[in-house]
């Protein structure tokens, strides 16, 4: 489970996870858990069969079949309504999801990594998220602490985004000692995300 405020790099922190572990050569694979309408939640995460709904014309794979021996990435998991969790608890519980339309369950073998910005025992707390779920959840936490918090990252981060995008639009741009001190004095409420666009904007526009 990796916990931060929003903008501070929790799926940078996800890839890396899967890219340095025994799983990193099978797939890596990303899910939204605010993006996923409620009626299509068990097809995108579990699949569906042929004719198990209108529209479904064939047999399709869930997020977890695709993830199958790598890694799933459910980002935003504090955004997960009620219904939807009683449902992912249950495959994180046996490792078996059941394709929407099918009678036979199929087993997986996935990693699963969570992320989000809320503090999810608050959530317990309110009845907003399952406390079983955010048990199953919490077996290794990585508490990613915002820029502002970590100031001696602020000028490398900027010097890194510098340089992509110079490379990018093709514009040398450097920063003056007066732009280091402004950057190091900013709190940066939206973290690296706040920095980067603004690195970005800085090599668009000047000159």
């Amino acid at each position: 489970l990796i916990r931060g405020e929003t903008g501070t790099g929790k799926e940078l922190i996800a890839r890396l996870l899967h890219r340095l572990s025994p799983r990193h050569a099978a797939p890596f694979v990303e899910v939204n858990c605010a993006a996923i309408p409620e009626a299509l939640f068990e097809s995108e995460l579990f699949g569906h069969e042929r004719g198990a709904f209108t529209g479904a014309a064939r047999q399709r794979r869930g997020r977890f079949e695709l993830a199958q021996g790598g890694t799933l990435f459910l980002d935003e998991i504090g955004e997960l309504p009620m219904t939807m969790q009683s449902r992912l608890l249950r495959v994180l519980q046996d490792w078996e999801v059941l394709r929407v339309g099918a009678t036979v369950p199929k087993k997986v073998d996935v990693r699963v990594v969570a992320a989000t910005n809320k503090e999810l025992e608050r959530e317990v707390a309110k009845g907003t998220f399952r406390s079983d779920l955010y048990y199953r959840l919490k077996v290794a936490v990585l508490n990613i602490p915002p820029l502002r918090s970590r100031r001696v990252d602020i000028l490398p981060l900027a010097q890194s985004f510098l340089t992509f995008y110079g490379k990018k639009y093709r514009e040398a741009v450097n920063l003056s000692e007066e732009a280091k001190q402004v950057l190091q004095n900013h709190t940066w409420p939206g973290n690296v995300r706040e920095l980067e666009n603004l690195v970005q904007g800085l090599v668009v526009t000047c000159k």
